[in-house]
């Protein structure tokens, strides 16, 4: 059980406070609702340009990073396709250092031209580094586009094209921030050795003074049931043959979500799932196969990752993978097994438990479901999910028409 307390600015920023007397340690975290799907079809990959740019300095703190080290603390930042998220931890004690840091950069940040080239050149390295000059590093780039055909998950994270960050304009920057940079649009966590009537009278002075920002309202298309398979070849320097299977799955925030996440679990989690042990170990036709899912808030993708071995043709593999799909379909899935991935569930939640910043962010992003709480619900619905619940999806969600299939090949 997390405990939080919660109360909301007049300017709209959300906070919530975990007080946590175990250790000498705080941590401030700050999700922005903004990610990749928010972005211009004509210039993606702005929020993970701006996760950078953030790092930059504000108007008042020209260096960032300098200033946490003289306190013992320490920040990072991911982005996704629905969220931005940055983080600092610190000793406790030095804990209006970060409110300092994070309402500076909030208000005000650094928008100057030699910062925004050199972030520009960073995350355009980046983008050929991991996407472009590696094995199969592309290949998110390639199936976006055909799982998605109107929603903007339709582009990794990363962007559609290098040419979209090599041309961002300080003036389309500037408008990204104005838009989505601000505390309507935020959620702080403050966790740790804290004190609800402290934080408080901290974010009443450091963000509280910040203006609310222009309310918009997000308006994304919503991507239509897919009634044809997809299939689709291409040729690239890698060393194996590679399949990629996916199939739209609920997202995040549906009711359906967990029993689709015991499905992975099923197929793929650990070496005594099933993938592992029925096209591993028990047969050798993959020297590698595993089921994935990416969590995302709407429209998901579960995804099958399969690597033939050489001396297996694309027809039979496919064959083998659709046994084990149709399997899940026609069998109930025995108590065991559903215990046992059930079981999994729950240890790595309540160890994830154990982490201040875990907490932190867990509590933020089930804030933005809807409710913080869902950090102590979760759980409950997992345990709930049966075998019947989880044949019924399997039928409705792995059929011929409704899967994606892209063949990567060696040349």
């Amino acid at each position: 059980m997390v405990n939080y307390k919660k109360f909301i600015l007049d300017n709209g920023l959300r906070v919530l406070v975990h007080e946590d007397t175990t250790t000498p340690m705080a941590v401030l975290n700050i999700l922005y609702d903004v990610g990749a799907r928010d972005e211009n079809p004509e210039q993606t990959g702005f929020a993970h340009l701006f996760e950078h740019l953030m790092f930059g300095g504000s108007v008042n703190i020209p260096s960032y990073d300098e200033a946490l080290q003289l306190v013992g603390g320490e920040n990072n930042a991911f982005t996704s396709n629905d969220v931005t998220n940055y983080y600092i931890t610190l000793p406790a004690v030095n804990l209006e250092t970060a409110f300092w840091l994070e309402s500076d950069r909030m208000l005000d940040l650094a928008f100057s031209a030699k910062s925004l080239e050199v972030q520009k050149n960073v995350v355009c390295e980046e983008f050929k580094q991991r996407y472009l000059n590696q094995p199969y590093g592309d290949v998110w780039l390639k199936l976006r586009p055909l799982v998605y055909t109107k929603h903007p998950y339709r582009w990794a994270t990363i962007g559609q094209k290098l040419a979209h960050i090599e041309d961002a304009k300080m003036a389309d920057v500037k408008a990204f921030f104005a838009k989505h940079y601000n505390p309507q649009n935020a959620i702080v966590v403050v966790g740790g050795k804290v004190n609800f009537d402290e934080v408080k009278a901290l974010c009443e002075k450091w963000f509280a003074p910040i203006p609310a920002g222009v309310k918009y309202m997000r308006n994304l298309p919503i991507e239509p049931e897919q009634t044809q398979e997809i299939k689709e070849t291409i040729y690239a320097d890698v060393p194996l043959n590679a399949i990629y299977m996916v199939f739209k799955m609920p997202g995040k925030t549906e009711d359906n979500y967990p029993t689709v996440d015991l499905i992975t679990d099923i197929l793929s989690q650990g070496k005594s799932s099933r993938l592992y042990r029925n096209l591993i170990k028990d047969k050798p036709l993959f020297s590698d196969i595993k089921a994935y899912n990416y969590g995302s808030l709407d429209t998901c993708m579960f995804v099958i990752e399969a690597r033939p071995n050489q001396n297996l043709s694309l027809e039979d593999a496919e064959k083998a993978i659709w046994n084990e799909l149709n399997a899940l379909k026609t069998e109930l899935v025995s108590e065991v097994e559903l215990t046992k991935v059930k079981n999994k569930y729950e240890s790595t939640s309540v160890f994830s438990e154990m982490s201040l910043l875990d907490k932190a962010m867990n509590l933020a992003y089930s804030e933005l479901m809807g409710d913080a709480n869902l950090i102590n619900t979760e759980l409950e619905k997992y345990s709930n999910v049966s075998a019947n619940n989880i044949k019924h999806l399997a039928n409705q969600i792995f059929t011929q028409q409704k899967a994606t299939t892209l063949h990567y090949l060696a040349k």
